[in-house]
């Protein structure tokens, strides 16, 4: 099934000079999930109905790494927008739907790199409109120089999140524990917009997914009766 990030990842293909090797490329993958075949993670996408939408600004080879997991939110958030981010131009679809008077944007970025009189740490709406949850899909470096070479969203409010819990994500690793990964961020937006439901549903996606892919890099058996497994049965 086609959805923002699959197709942005094809677009990212067709521009590509010479081919995008990822680690296990020998192994054919399904085409829908990006896991090896044999570890196919399909009958577990759980398919959400939100209010909210997520927009996702994703650094040049994101979109074509088999551990991103701005795909996770894109299969689970119906309106979820991917675009690619430059450093010296913009997309022209990306000002116009930050424009849309239907969607209330957001920049989710720590507020500690942010002016103080940006940063915001709840979701408000105006009547009528709908939260829009921009995310910089990259490395927390490049996530950094992106947030500051990006003009056009000088003018949003920052939504600084204040996780309780530690990232759980074990398939890249970060220097600091408390950086979450792209679908982490999405799930603890999607709950203080008052969608917890979905918010829950991407976290155990999140989980799930993590099983499959580690299981298929192992070449061990996955569980399907495990607690993360069951966790998501109950949004399927």
């Amino acid at each position: 099934m086609s959805h923002a990030v699959s197709r942005l990842r094809a677009e990212r293909l067709e521009r590509s000079t010479k081919p995008f090797i990822a680690r296990g490329s020998r192994a054919v993958r399904c085409e829908h999930c990006r896991v090896i075949d044999s570890y196919c993670l399909c009958a577990w996408r759980p398919r959400m109905q939100t209010q909210a939408g997520v927009c996702l600004l994703m650094h040049d080879v994101e979109p074509l790494k088999p551990t991103n997991t701005g795909w996770l939110i894109a299969d689970v958030v119906p309106d979820t927008f991917a675009y690619s981010w430059f450093r010296t131009s913009v997309e022209p679809e990306v000002p116009v739907l930050l424009n849309d008077p239907q969607w209330q944007p957001y920049v989710v970025f720590p507020g500690e790199f942010v002016a103080p009189e940006r940063v915001v740490t709840e979701v408000t709406l105006e009547e009528g409109t709908r939260p829009l949850f921009i995310l910089l899909d990259a490395t927390w470096t490049e996530a950094r120089k992106m947030f500051r070479k990006s003009p056009y969203l000088d003018s949003l409010p920052v939504l600084s999140l204040q996780p309780e819990q530690l990232s759980r994500y074990r398939l890249r690793r970060s220097k600091r524990d408390d950086h979450l990964c792209t679908s982490e961020v999405a799930a603890l937006c999607l709950e203080l917009a008052g969608e917890q439901r979905a918010g829950a549903a991407l976290d155990a996606y999140l989980e799930v997914f993590t099983a499959h892919y580690l299981g298929a890099k192992y070449q061990r058996a996955v569980d399907p009766e495990d607690e993360a497994h069951r966790r998501l049965a109950a949004y399927l």
